[in-house]
């Protein structure tokens, strides 16, 4: 990649360039792809989830120039549903995970989250000017014929990808303050809606927004539930106190993940289907239910914890 000088190409657009070719194994392809996806992501979207009026032209031409102008990668699986999430996933992160993510202070570097993070590609956390926070409406919901409201709750976390969606997007985005953020993830959450850190290799494969997402809406649900495995779980399991249980109801029609159901007038969370979110925890009127660790579940991505690891490892 070699630099970009010409004069009419907005400053967001070089600083993403130019941390692109910092970043490791990070093509020329790659970064063609993210400027197509933070440029027009409600295009790329909206074709993405077969809702753009194009949709029947268009994605059939994406797929092809995308067999065509991918770099072969030997960590891909054959299956073109794994090789997507490889690329692409979101991390489900409790409420107030979501909260410490767009509280951070400090440029941070954590590579290789494998552990936290079990896909090939697209595991870093790298947060540059991390109190920068843009919320945009969000893709998926603003791509419906009749979406979840309000769209404003997707939130962009830190440069360069802050600082493009902002420039390239200003009648859709506004820079907000982390208190602000924070409360947008709370009134989500009490909506009963996911957090989710995502995480994509043209996005210079790091971590790069927090989405409240609906199972309704949101294009990763949509991926989920046709096979293909984007979304991980929290690390978490809910757990459901039988004798505070009254059979409300509350945590199933709350649950996106459809991982609870009533025997016997008693709410049980069917274990292999729960990702542990935490929206019935604070759905439940009579506190019955809350979020064990599960080491069936992979580890959480627990920000704090990360960023003092990679103190005491540097």
């Amino acid at each position: 990649m070699g630099t970009i000088k010409n004069p009419l190409i907005k400053e967001s657009t070089r600083e993403f360039y130019q941390e692109g070719k910092r970043t490791k194994d990070y093509s020329l392809y790659d970064f063609l792809h993210g400027y197509l996806y933070a440029k027009w992501p409600y295009f790329y979207i909206g074709v993405a989830l077969g809702e753009h009026p194009l949709n029947k032209f268009l994605q059939p031409l994406f797929l092809f120039l995308s067999s065509i102008l991918t770099p072969a990668r030997e960590d891909e699986s054959v299956d073109s549903g794994y090789a997507w999430a490889n690329s692409y996933h979101g991390k489900v992160v409790p409420v107030e995970e979501a909260k410490r993510l767009v509280s951070v202070r400090e440029d941070i570097v954590i590579n290789d989250l494998e552990h936290v993070v079990p896909f090939t590609r697209a595991r870093d956390i790298i947060l540059k000017n991390p109190e920068r926070i843009v919320v945009m409406d969000c893709p998926c919901r603003a791509s419906r014929p009749n979406p979840c409201t309000p769209l404003d709750v997707c939130l962009i976390i830190g440069d360069p990808f802050a600082s493009f969606i902002l420039e390239h997007q200003p009648k859709k985005t506004r820079q907000i303050t982390s208190q602000e953020a924070m409360e947008i993830i709370e009134q989500e959450h009490n909506r009963g809606h996911v957090q989710h850190a995502f995480f994509k290799d043209a996005m210079l494969n790091r971590f790069y927004a927090i989405c409240n997402c609906c199972s309704c809406c949101c294009g990763a649900f949509q991926a989920q539930r046709n096979g293909t495995p984007m979304l991980m779980t929290s690390g978490y399991t809910a757990f459901i106190e039988e004798d505070l249980c009254e059979g409300c109801r509350s945590c199933l029609d709350h649950c996106q993940f459809s991982a609870i159901e009533l025997i016997d007038d008693k709410a049980l969370v069917i274990e292999e289907d729960c990702y542990g979110c935490g929206v019935c925890v604070d759905q439940c009127p009579n506190q019955a239910i809350s979020l064990h660790l599960d080491p069936n579940k992979g580890i959480p991505l627990e920000i704090n914890s990360l960023m003092e690891q990679a103190r005491l490892a540097g």
